[in-house]
């Protein structure tokens, strides 16, 4: 082949290359549009959000606590609020329940609990609800501290109206966070996840 024909042959086998790597990025592109609309999804939420608070990995916590209501994540409270919530005398009265428990479970579900509190978590989201209000900080005679309490927990949930939660029969306190927060169970709480019972999906 000439110099002259092999010119316009490079060329053209160039932009047959540059047409290949234009439509794998294409491709690439679409993939990712896919993906952010398999994030909005309104029937799944966000499918892959990454946990805001780390999961429960506690088999025996889980399934004490668990037995009775969600087993809320470590990282909901400081390791202060674990502790006083674990005291013996405190599980005799748990929020006007008798959760008591043998003196190994109770040792066993507490140093998981204050391992893993607000406090000592790397989360951003968790680490908010080791803020803890006034009513919440030491003292005798009040009651146990509750994650509805954290200055965290009720700045994200001032705007929602009572008749969404504790009006709401198919919810009925802001503490079942399960009931609206579809990934609640994994650790996941951010707005997108948000379905109230009886009202559908909330963004603040």
């Amino acid at each position: 082949m000439t110099r002259s024909k092999r010119i316009p042959a490079m060329l053209v086998a160039g932009l047959l290359s540059l047409g290949g790597v234009g439509l794998a990025m294409s491709d690439a592109d679409d993939d990712d549009s896919h993906e952010r609309e398999e994030h909005r999804r309104p029937s799944g939420g966000w499918v892959r959000s990454r946990p805001d608070v780390a999961p429960v990995t506690n088999a025996t916590y889980r399934e004490e606590c668990g037995a009775c209501h969600m087993a809320y994540q470590p990282g909901l409270l400081p390791a202060g609020s674990w502790v006083e919530i674990m005291q013996p005398a405190a599980l005799g009265e748990h929020y006007g329940d008798d959760a008591s428990l043998s003196d190994a479970l109770g040792r066993e579900i507490s140093t998981y609990l204050t391992a893993n509190a607000s406090d000592q978590a790397h989360r951003s989201r968790a680490r908010a609800f080791g803020v803890r209000t006034a009513d919440t900080a030491a003292g005798v005679g009040r009651d146990l501290p509750r994650i509805t309490a954290s200055v965290y927990f009720r700045r994200e949930h001032d705007e929602i109206p009572a008749r969404m939660v504790t009006d709401n029969p198919e919810v009925g306190s802001f503490s079942q966070c399960d009931s609206c927060h579809l990934g609640a169970d994994r650790g996941v709480y951010n707005e997108h996840q948000v379905r109230i019972p009886g009202f559908g999906a909330w963004e603040d």
